[in-house]
C-alpha cells in the first residue's frame, strides 16, 4: 500500500469530526454568511482594467493609472478593535477597488493570505496587512505606500495575466449545487458546479471577481481569453511550527528559527464545538480526502446511517486534510472559499483550498500545531 494510501485510510477516521454543516455563529463580514458580495463597475463606468489593477492604489479613482506606481493612497478607515487604523473594506455597492485587487495578489504571492481575492478588503486582509508588516519589521495594520514600495521590490511580476480556457476547464463533469443532506450530497457529488466556480479557485478570486472583470466571456466555451490575477502556488517548504490562533481565526507558519514564513485566515470551531488547547502535533497529510460521517463516533444530529462523501473540491473537508494528533481534528480545506474567517466550524481548523494545499506542502509528521 502507499503512502498515499495509507494516510488517506488514516484520515477517513478522523473526518467524522469535521465537515458537518456550521453551528450558528455570528459572521464577522460586511455581506452575511455565504453570500458573495456582487462586483459593480469601476469608479467612472465600466470594469476594472488590467492596467488599473497594475497601477492601482487603494482608495483611489480606478482611472487614476498616472499616479506613480508603488504609492498607496488610503481612503478614510474605520478604526480596528486594537484602535489601530484597519484596511480600507469597500462596501458591494461602491464595487472592487483597483489598488485593493493589487494588493490582495501581492499578498496571497508573499504568502501572507488575504484568503479570496475581492477587491473589497475587509478582516481577513487587514489581518494579512499585519502579519506581513509584522514579518518585514513594520508596525501597524495599514498598507501604506512604504509597505507597498517594499511589496514591489520584493516581488516584480506584474499581478495580472492572460489565461485561455481549455477544453479540460469546461467539460466538467460538474455537479449540483450542495445540498443541506450528507446523503444527497454523497449522491450527487462534490465537483465544481460550473468552469466559473473552477477557474475562480484556480486563481484564488471570487467568481464575481471574475466575472467583472471579463464581461461578456462565455465561460463554458473553450478558446476563450480572460484576464486573471497572477497567483503563485509554490508550496511552503521546512514548516516546524503552525500556530492557531482562535480569537484572530488565522493559521501562521514557522520555520525551526522561528521565522515567519506564511499567513493564513481560517475558520476555527465555534462557541459550541471549540478548537482544541494546547499543543498536538502532525500525524499526516491526506490529498483528496474522503468525508466520512460516523455517527459512532461524533454526531451533528445527522442521523445515525455511517456515510462516505468522494474526494472532491466541494467535499466538506476541501481538497487536503492535515490531520492531528488529537483525534477527529484537523487542518483542511472549504467547499466554500468565501466564508472562511467569517462563520463557525465544528472545531477544525479550515482554509481556503490554495492556502490548506501550500500548508500541506511543507509540513510532515511530527510539526507541532499550537492552539493559543
Amino acid at each position: 500500500m502507499s503512502l498515499r494510501l495509507i494516510l488517506v485510510s488514516a484520515s477517513l477516521i478522523a473526518l467524522a469530526g469535521c465537515g458537518a454543516p456550521d453551528p450558528a455563529e455570528q459572521a464577522s463580514s460586511t455581506t452575511g454568511p455565504g453570500q458573495q458580495a456582487s462586483v459593480a463597475p469601476a469608479a467612472g463606468g465600466g470594469v476594472l482594467t488590467v492596467e488599473q489593477i497594475e497601477n492601482g492604489v487603494i482608495g483611489a479613482p480606478a482611472a487614476a493609472g498616472s499616479q506613480p506606481a508603488g504609492v498607496t493612497k488610503t481612503a478614510a478607515t474605520p478604526t480596528s478593535g486594537s484602535g489601530q487604523t484597519a484596511a480600507p473594506a469597500r462596501a458591494a455597492a461602491q464595487g472592487p477597488d483597483a489598488g485593493m485587487v493589487r494588493l490582495q495578489i501581492l499578498l496571497d504571492r508573499s504568502p501572507f493570505s488575504p484568503g479570496v481575492i475581492d477587491g473589497l478588503g475587509g478582516e481577513n486582509t487587514r489581518q494579512a496587512i499585519a502579519a506581513w508588516r509584522e514579518a518585514n519589521d513594520m508596525q501597524g495594520d495599514t498598507a501604506d505606500a512604504a509597505m507597498l514600495e517594499r511589496m514591489i521590490a520584493a516581488d516584480t511580476s506584474r499581478v495580472m495575466s492572460e489565461y485561455v480556457l481549455t477544453p479540460a476547464d469546461v467539460a466538467g463533469p460538474f455537479s449540483p449545487p450542495a445540498p443541506a443532506e450528507l446523503a444527497d450530497l454523497a449522491r450527487t457529488g462534490v465537483n465544481y458546479t460550473s468552469a466559473l466556480e473552477r477557474l475562480a479557485e484556480r486563481f484564488h478570486m471570487t467568481e464575481a471577481l471574475l466575472q467583472g472583470l471579463n464581461p461578456g466571456v462565455d465561460f463554458r466555451s473553450a478558446g476563450q481569453r480572460i484576464v486573471v490575477p497572477a497567483v503563485d502556488n509554490r508550496p511552503l517548504a521546512n514548516v516546524a511550527r503552525i500556530v492557531v490562533n482562535k480569537a484572530e481565526r488565522s493559521a501562521r507558519a514557522f520555520d525551526a528559527s522561528g521565522k515567519l514564513l506564511a499567513f493564513y485566515p481560517a475558520t476555527i470551531g465555534s462557541s459550541e464545538r471549540p478548537a482544541p488547547s494546547g499543543t498536538v502535533t502532525v500525524v499526516g497529510v491526506a490529498p483528496e480526502p474522503d468525508y466520512t460521517y460516523d455517527p459512532s463516533r461524533v454526531t451533528y444530529d445527522r442521523g445515525n446511517q455511517k456515510i462516505v462523501i468522494p474526494a472532491g473540491p466541494n467535499n466538506p473537508v476541501g481538497t487536503v486534510w492535515i490531520d492531528l494528533s488529537r483525534d477527529t481534528y484537523g487542518i483542511h480545506g472549504s467547499p466554500d472559499p468565501s466564508k472562511i474567517g467569517k462563520t463557525a466550524s465544528n472545531g477544525c481548523v479550515r482554509l481556503t483550498n490554495w492556502d490548506a494545499e501550500q500548508l500541506a506542502a511543507g509540513v510532515k509528521p511530527g510539526v507541532e500545531v499550537r492552539f493559543v
